[in-house]
């Protein structure tokens, strides 16, 4: 399965969910709208954290959504590059493989 799919698999198992609980879907929505916006960092480096994040606990489906993000935002693949490091540094070994997987990612995002 390309990540393509995966992210396609993901958008639609949220588009479920979010039927079934859409006062919870709404909030949720909204406090990611509001931290995306407000504060001092700037999106990218937001989602820069969010990325490490998803490494770190191991989430495959938030790496395809961030890495998504920050291939529209025009990271470039040594920025994520940096940011997988970081992970990795953070998380070890088991952050290291979700790092691979998020740098296979990236790449096939970014065209």
């Amino acid at each position: 399965m390309t990540w393509q799919e995966k992210l396609t698999d993901t958008r639609k198992g949220l588009r479920t969910l979010n039927t079934a609980i859409p006062e919870t879907a709404r909030a949720f929505g909204s406090l990611g709208e509001t931290v995306k916006k407000s504060g001092t960092l700037d999106y990218k480096t937001k989602e820069f954290i969010a990325l490490g994040m998803s490494i770190a606990i191991r989430c495959e489906p938030c790496i395809t959504l961030h890495t998504e993000a920050l291939a529209k935002s025009g990271a470039s693949r040594e920025e994520v590059s940096d940011v997988l490091s970081m992970a990795i540094q953070m998380g070890g070994g088991p952050s290291m493989m979700y790092a691979a997987k998020a740098l296979e990612c990236f790449d096939e995002l970014l065209v």
